[in-house]
């Protein structure tokens, strides 16, 4: 029955997150606070994980908990849960895409389709950066602005954003450079 509900779960987010693997972020939000299988800081550690590792973080989201869940066989199931729409759905596009290729109905879907991914990335790393960068449990229950805020993560994100942005320095050193930093400071 696990590996039923396994499959189903992650076929809904890989039929529904629509826009590559940070699309399907508040899908599994959701999913971890329904079914307890993961917790909220899970999933940013396995955002920082699936940076540094070959595959989208919905297919090693996917794997990794059915792995947790129900063995290999559940990672198994899990992840083929998760591309099975995707490959359905090429198969059927690539099949009559010189059809829709030049249709408006297609191409104004696509259109609408834009900022509304736009929108579920944006509020995926919204919900990430409040677990990632603030307290907000020890701010509740002490209400000091200074237990909200963790310092040393935001200055460590504020010299990532600047060295990206501003300096144009690669994504991949500062993923080294912050899992050294974690090691030795123990964030």
């Amino acid at each position: 029955m696990i590996y039923l509900q396994l499959f189903w779960e992650f076929l809904k987010i890989g039929l529904f997150a629509v826009g590559g693997g940070m699309a399907t972020l508040p899908f599994l939000q959701e999913l971890a606070v329904r079914t307890g299988w993961f917790s909220q800081d899970l999933i940013t550690d396995m955002i920082a994980i699936s940076e540094s590792t070959p595959g989208p973080i919905g297919i090693n989201m996917a794997t990794y908990v059915g792995v947790n869940i129900a063995g290999v066989l559940g990672g198994i199931v899990a992840t083929m849960g998760e591309v099975v729409p995707a490959v359905i759905i090429v198969i059927l596009i690539s099949k009559s895409l010189e059809r829709f290729r030049s249709s408006k109905v297609v191409g104004d879907a696509f259109y609408g389709l834009r900022p509304a991914v736009t929108g579920l990335i944006a509020a995926a790393g919204i919900g990430v950066m409040k677990v990632a960068m603030f307290h907000l449990d020890l701010y509740q229950q002490t209400g000091a602005i200074m237990d909200l805020i963790d310092v040393k993560k935001i200055i460590l994100f504020a010299a990532a954003f600047i060295g990206i942005k501003k300096l144009k320095w690669h994504p991949v050193a500062f993923i080294a450079i912050s899992a050294v930093i974690g090691i030795v400071f123990a964030f």
